[in-house]
């Protein structure tokens, strides 16, 4: 839009940032709107194998099973239902215990998840999952 004056006949030009205005908010409603929707997914911090080891600790007590579902703690077997207590037999003897949980690739994952909820209510917060590179 051209505006003149009467002092003056140079012509002085202005944008009208009215219609400028109006899209940026539609676009920002629009933004707060979608961006609920874009983030759905739970935050999981995954392990990545390759540059992980063991960490050197004194003494870890390390439960294994093997691929026909026996358990070992330190090599020796046991029943899995005397895990729990074995463990917190260990607790009572040093409070900062660390647990290493090592299955053998063929082992399912629930019979996995049986032997954590056991090292879980044995009162153990320290468990390391060895897996192989």
């Amino acid at each position: 839009m051209a505006f003149s004056t009467q002092d003056n006949d140079e012509v002085l030009s202005e944008i009208n940032v009215t219609p400028l205005v109006d899209v940026m908010l539609v676009l920002l409603v629009v933004f707060i709107v979608t961006a609920p929707l874009l983030t759905n997914a739970i935050p999981i911090n995954l392990p990545k194998t390759e540059a992980v080891a063991p960490i050197e600790q004194k003494d870890p007590v390390v439960v294994s099973i093997d691929d026909k579902g026996k358990v070992y703690i330190n090599k020796d077997e046991i029943q899995p239902d005397l895990l729990e207590v074995s463990l917190q037999d260990a607790k009572a003897k040093n409070p900062d215990v660390r647990v290493q949980l090592q299955a053998d690739n063929g082992v399912s994952y629930g019979e996995v998840a049986k032997l954590m909820a056991s090292i879980e209510k044995a009162g153990i917060t320290k468990l390391a999952v060895i897996t192989a590179k």
